[in-house]
């Protein structure tokens, strides 16, 4: 049974476009007559995977809240895009505190619809948050102090409406802080009750060994890691990936399509309004060369041998290994949200497909 949406929701669901909709006005106020009731057989088809040696379960397709879910998407949209994924029994949503844009906004359209549509679900979701990057201005804005972490999570959890999320993230190494200090910091935001577990995002092998033997010792082990990681990004195999099975550690990935590049939409060119033409700072124009074209057009017959879409098949591919918990995927409307979870109804890859893959991955570096 899929989400249940009334008519007279499809008016509220429309109020999230308006530039009114701020808390308190008529806009933001109507949406408290919401009445979603999550699809009863939302559990029957998602694979679940545990994380590292812990006893948590993430979905094997997580939602990242990245770029979809700021002010230049319309709230309607994104509160579509979120019915679906939980009625798809995609548990997990993953948001930082400068996801936007601006900075901020998509944790507080996210806490508007935990408000309104999975209030009573919230001990079925796993939320998570991270700091690290710039988010405000000055010296304590940014990085893996204790006072930017702790001041960020605050903050977080101020503009979700949440009493605690269930995973808090340093979301870079710092160089410039004692790695004790940061681990110290995730160690004061668990014991507070600001969050269940911690991770780590895009820390490096040697970075990650340490990182995880000072939160051993102090009483709170890393859960997860977060890392960049698709078919023309494979850093992760030179040693993170044995770093954090040996840690106990799950790993979830970002960036499974390299921000796009591993679909169709650039096999004949930049479209105008892609993310690479209209120059986002993740993916610009440059990136997309005739060498990289090529290798896209490659993989996308294998991809269509095995009567997948390009992304589908990127996100089958990630999923391959058994010691990847999840992956992350942000989508933009309803019908994409599906296609990516309808990755996991596929067949294990052949060897051929496996030869196939690694011939066009070898002679092509993003």
């Amino acid at each position: 049974m899929a989400g249940r949406l009334r008519r007279e929701e499809h008016d509220v669901m429309k109020s999230w476009a308006h530039p009114s909709a701020t808390p308190g006005s008529r806009y933001a106020d109507a949406m408290a007559v919401s009445t979603y009731e999550a699809a009863q057989d939302r559990y029957d088809t998602m694979e679940y995977r545990r994380c590292g040696t812990s006893g948590l379960l993430l979905p094997a397709v997580s939602l990242g809240l990245w770029h979809n879910f700021g002010d230049f998407h319309p709230g309607f949209t994104q509160r579509a895009v979120l019915r679906r994924a939980f009625d798809r029994g995609i548990t997990h949503f993953d948001l930082a505190n400068n996801y936007g844009p601006p900075y901020g906004q998509a944790e507080i359209n996210f806490g508007r619809m935990m408000a309104t549509d999975f209030k009573p679900y919230r001990d079925e979701l796993i939320i998570s948050s991270k700091a690290g990057y710039d988010m405000w201005p000055g010296p304590y804005g940014q990085g893996g102090s204790r006072k930017y972490l702790i001041a960020s999570c605050d903050q977080s959890l101020k503009r979700m409406g949440l009493d605690y999320v269930d995973i808090f993230y340093s979301h870079r190494f710092d160089p410039e802080t004692p790695l004790e200090e940061t681990m110290g910091a995730l160690d004061r935001i668990v014991r507070s009750g600001r969050a269940l577990y911690a991770g780590i995002s895009s820390y490096g092998p040697e970075e990650t060994e340490r990182a995880a033997a000072i939160a051993r010792d102090l009483g709170t082990p890393l859960l997860i890691h977060q890392p960049r990681y698709n078919m023309f990004d494979r850093w992760i195999e030179d040693g993170l990936i044995d770093t954090c099975e040996q840690e106990g550690m799950g790993i979830i990935c970002f960036s499974p399509l390299a921000q796009g590049i591993l679909t169709d939409k650039y096999l004949r060119g930049v479209p105008a309004q892609s993310r690479a033409g209209m120059g986002a700072v993740s993916l610009r124009p440059e990136q997309i060369d005739d060498a990289t074209r090529a290798a896209v057009a490659a993989l996308n017959e294998v991809a269509k041998d095995r009567d997948q879409t390009l992304a589908q098949m990127a996100l089958s591919w990630i999923l391959r290994e058994p010691r990847i918990t999840s992956v992350l995927v942000g989508a933009s409307s309803v019908p994409q949200l599906d296609s990516d979870i309808d990755a996991l109804e596929a067949t294990p890859f052949t060897d051929d497909e496996r030869v196939r893959i690694e011939s066009v991955l070898a002679d092509h570096v993003f």
